[in-house]
């Protein structure tokens, strides 16, 4: 379809929907109107693919405006993102590409994704795994934050917390302080300690940052990762996450 009939329509609803136009167009009469609101609906009716065009296009460039500002986001808190002592790292410390995943303990989706995350840990020896306590779905999932962070702060290996992760995001269930402290004991750790720095302003500020870098980011649920420079919303799946880190490795999806 040529280019001006594409844009015919769309000028004309621009002109009866209000938008600026010169002295001219604004002049029409009542009759033009109503004229040109016919000819309008006559050719959507004709021709509804421009309408599905039009929509593919928007959806196009809202993609790229919000991919443009989560890598400009991420490039002004990348210290934070990736390299903060306030995140639980695994995998290889001195990895080339960092996986940092955003979670919440309640999340659904988040519990079918830890296997993702472990499986990219397991095969990927070059890949460095950094996780963040984000608890956005409600009291119960702050909470289970709060004992994670005083888990991450008891375990400077990251061993231990990786196995309180585990048992909590992969049990049944809701996760709130009580369980969250039941699944700290069981993993063997100084529960009065974790008590104590449960209080601390490390738990609070651990998380305020978590909030702090996805606020700048525009993440509102989880799991969200930022892979290399790339931000990646929702639980994608394994094969998706694996191709954003090779892009992130060698530019391409297969390294």
């Amino acid at each position: 379809m040529p280019l001006f009939r594409l844009l015919v329509p769309v000028l004309l609803a621009l002109a009866v929907l209000g938008a600026p136009l010169s002295a001219s167009a604004q002049s029409f009469t009542d009759t033009q109107r109503s004229d040109i609101e016919a000819i309008i609906k006559s050719y959507l009716v004709t021709h509804p693919e421009v309408l599905e065009e039009a929509m593919t296009e928007l959806q196009k460039r809202q993609t790229a405006a919000e991919a443009a500002k989560h890598e400009a986001s991420i490039a002004e808190n990348a210290e934070a993102i990736f390299n903060s002592p306030r995140g639980v790292t695994l995998g290889n410390k001195d990895g080339d590409v960092t996986f940092v995943e955003f979670f919440d303990y309640n999340c659904g989706y988040c519990k079918r994704a830890m296997a993702d995350m472990l499986d990219l840990m397991k095969t990927d020896p070059k890949i460095k795994v950094v996780l963040k306590e984000f608890p956005v779905l409600g009291e119960g999932s702050t909470q289970a934050a709060q004992v994670a962070v005083a888990v991450r702060m008891q375990d400077k290996t990251g061993k231990k917390y990786l196995e309180f992760h585990q048992k909590l995001l992969g049990g049944r269930g809701s996760a709130d302080k009580a369980r969250a402290l039941a699944v700290a004991k069981e993993v063997g750790l100084d529960m009065a300690r974790l008590e104590k720095d449960m209080a601390s302003d490390e738990v609070k500020n651990t998380i305020a940052e978590s909030f702090k870098i996805a606020e700048a980011m525009g993440l509102n649920g989880t799991p969200s990762y930022v892979i290399g420079g790339e931000a990646v919303i929702g639980a994608v799946g394994l094969p998706a996450l694996k191709e954003k880190v090779n892009l992130a490795r060698c530019g391409q999806a297969t390294c």
